[in-house]
């Protein structure tokens, strides 16, 4: 590992000019030239909330495509989603983000705020530990945490137990500072805390909740895991979708950017990740548990809000769109049986683009069945000419389609990237900030053809979703089902479901009165929600209830969240050797009903897995037969601090370190150390 720098200075040398939240970014002793003992502490915190933010949507978006929630055609990420065959370079980013970031800073914000007693700052400080030390955990397994932010080019590693212990006596620390009363010399918390403006009460429920998610990854151990405590911290933690923490997101124009990958750091941080390109799509899995879920057939209110649309059936008159309908866009089926995918390849989905003017593409189709097929198809929109095996279809003006000459592509128009533009992509002067809409070109912005309405969880200027009154719910259903308090449970589950209704609610409700006019920015109709709340889809008997039925729920609420990857591991994916959860369940990859044991039906290897020297599990009760963590850096860690890792971990530089299990992904501690030693 690198010696790590203080590099908050090179962010604070902009002179930002910012108004509102902004203004939190642009004032030092000397704006011009701030140094580490002149930085105020509520100046830092403001950096170490974004750029955790960064580090955390890049965790978000990558494990949430190993989690079959977001599929992607980028080249580094794509092999998550069907192939598990993990490329090297997938680990560096969210790593080199939190700790030149943001951990960097949190040994002086605190050791500052301590000399003003400033109780409060010290306790994000430790509340910041906790949330970025977890991820590593999360991802890695082991890595520097004791010694990480010293003078040290080497630091040592430590074991994911002391990882965990740390974070969470931090947690500890920090309700305990929270609870102090600070000076009236010291700088009260609202001015430099940009995500709960200074609540210190938010932030008291902020440490419970994620205080209870902690001891939640404990479930395998029957020695350490306490449902008992878990309850009781949710009893302090969110009660309310008032006490969510989120992190406030912008699109003012004047945002600056981070100064390793120069993305703008007032935006939210997944869609940083996952909406600023145009290659991330909705997988199957997650899009059928919005249409289909416990196979009821009930359309999720949701399910408009997060799958995007884009235009289609478009007429121009004087070059600009006078008809058109909305498609909405089809799930990438990626662990079913994945027909187009293998058709072409694992990460074959091409981007359309709009056509301007007639533009006419040929296509060589040597079948006779699916040469007629195709012919069929197209003809209902377009103009087909054939010759011999050539196909030629005419796309007009106004077409949003596919140039490619494989014709098998033709059809990918069907699924529609998550984007939406801002005033901060490279493609910024598309951006038609009113609406946020995503305009495949210049001449799609002048026609107003639009070419994706985007994603809920994934604008720039969504919420950043840290700590939610909904996962803590689903928290609490899931722990009073471990304890057979089945009506306890089901009153849980469905107050998680209402709650996350009533968060994305409040929100849409926020940009309509914004005066956004996307429809999919929008509230939801009332009247469809409570159909849903009161359908099939929701399971409304505690007789009925099961495990599943709480997780899939989460998982639709999650998102697009690393706690996803993690309750997946708890529950060994589709392993169905969790004891106590076997359920009769909709296989939603495959549409049938089936027996087994699992909590995430229908989730299993896909039929495009190629990663067996990184998975070398043959049964699906083999741990190592699913993804368990994250290989470390190899430009980074493995390189520099390689002797370090493998002190802690001799499997450190291996292959296969990808299917190990991180030390709350085990049993026991024995069992963990069969891994690492």
């Amino acid at each position: 590992m690198k010696s790590l720098k203080y590099m908050m200075a090179a962010g604070c040398l902009l002179s930002l000019g910012m108004t509102s939240c902004s203004d939190f970014l642009d004032v030092n002793v000397d704006p011009d030239q701030p140094t580490n003992e002149s930085a105020l502490v509520e100046n830092r915190v403001p950096w170490i909330q974004r750029m955790y933010m960064y580090s955390a949507g890049l965790a978000n978006y990558r494990t949430s495509t190993i989690a079959g929630v977001i599929y992607t055609t980028n080249g580094t990420v794509g092999p998550n989603c069907s192939t598990w065959n993990f490329a090297a370079g997938l680990t560096t980013s969210a790593y080199q983000t939190w700790y030149v970031e943001s951990a960097s800073n949190l040994n002086d914000l605190y050791n500052i705020a301590k000399k003003e007693n400033a109780y409060h700052y010290m306790a994000v400080a430790d509340v910041y530990s906790a949330l970025g030390f977890m991820e590593m955990l999360d991802l890695y397994g082991e890595i520097p945490y004791t010694s990480s932010l010293g003078d040290s080019p080497v630091p040592a590693y430590d074991d994911g137990k002391t990882i965990y212990e740390g974070c969470m006596a931090k947690l500890d620390e920090a309700i305990e500072l929270f609870g102090k009363q600070q000076p009236s010399s010291a700088a009260a918390l609202s001015r430099g805390d940009v995500m709960n403006g200074g609540d210190v009460a938010k932030w008291l429920k902020m440490c419970y909740g994620l205080k209870a998610r902690y001891m939640l990854k404990l479930s395998k151990k029957k020695d350490l895991f306490k449902p008992d405590e878990i309850l009781s911290c949710l009893a302090k933690g969110p009660q309310s979708i008032d006490d969510n923490s989120v992190m406030p997101c912008y699109n003012d124009g004047q945002d600056v950017t981070d100064y390793l990958y120069g993305d703008p750091i007032m935006t939210n941080g997944n869609w940083n990740c996952v909406g600023y390109g145009s290659t991330q799509r909705i997988s199957q899995y997650y899009y059928s548990l919005l249409t289909n879920m416990r196979g009821a057939g009930v359309e999720d209110p949701r399910f408009t809000k997060i799958v995007p649309a884009s235009m289609c059936n478009i007429k121009l008159k004087d070059g600009k769109v006078s008809h058109s309908d909305w498609l909405r866009s089809s799930g990438v089926d990626t662990h079913g049986e994945c027909t187009r995918l293998k058709a072409i390849g694992y990460n074959s989905i091409v981007a359309p683009t709009y056509s301007s003017k007639d533009n006419v593409v040929e296509y060589t189709i040597a079948d006779d069945a699916a040469r007629d097929k195709f012919v069929k198809d197209m003809k209902k929109v377009h103009e087909v000419t054939e010759e011999g095996n050539v196909v030629k279809v005419t796309y007009q003006a106004g077409s949003i389609y596919v140039s490619s000459k494989n014709y098998a592509a033709a059809g990918d128009t069907v699924y529609v990237s998550v984007r939406s533009n801002s005033k901060h992509t490279g493609n910024k002067d598309l951006a038609d900030t009113d609406t946020y809409w995503y305009f495949q070109s210049a001449d799609a912005m002048k026609a107003g053809a639009v070419g994706s309405t985007g994603s809920f969880q994934l604008r720039s200027v969504s919420d950043f979703e840290i700590m939610t009154y909904h996962e803590a719910c689903f928290i609490k259903a899931e722990v009073l089902m471990r304890q057979g308090k089945k009506s306890e449970a089901l009153a849980a589950y469905k107050a998680g479901i209402k709650a996350h209704l009533d968060y994305m609610q409040k929100k849409l409700t926020q940009w309509k009165s914004e005066g956004y006019d996307n429809p999919d920015m929008l509230p939801m109709d009332a009247q469809k929600i409570d159909d849903y709340l009161n359908s099939a889809a929701v399971c409304q008997d505690a007789a009925a209830l099961t495990m599943s039925d709480i997780m899939l729920q989460k998982y639709v609420a999650m998102g697009c969240s690393l706690e996803n990857w993690n309750d997946m591991r708890r529950f060994n994916y589709g392993a169905g050797n969790v004891d106590g959860f076997g359920v009769v369940y909709i296989n939603y990859g495959a549409g049938k009903i089936e027996d087994s044991k699992v909590v995430y039906p229908g989730f299993d290897r896909s039929v495009l897995f190629t990663g067996n020297d990184k998975l070398k599990g043959t049964s699906k009760n083999d741990p190592t037969y699913w993804p368990r963590r994250w290989r470390l850096p190899a430009n980074l860690e493995l390189a520099y601090n390689g002797p370090q890792a493998l002190a802690v971990n001799k499997h450190a530089m291996d292959t296969d370190i990808w299917s190990y299990p991180v030390w709350w992904d085990c049993a026991t501690d024995a069992e963990y150390e069969s891994y690492v030693k």
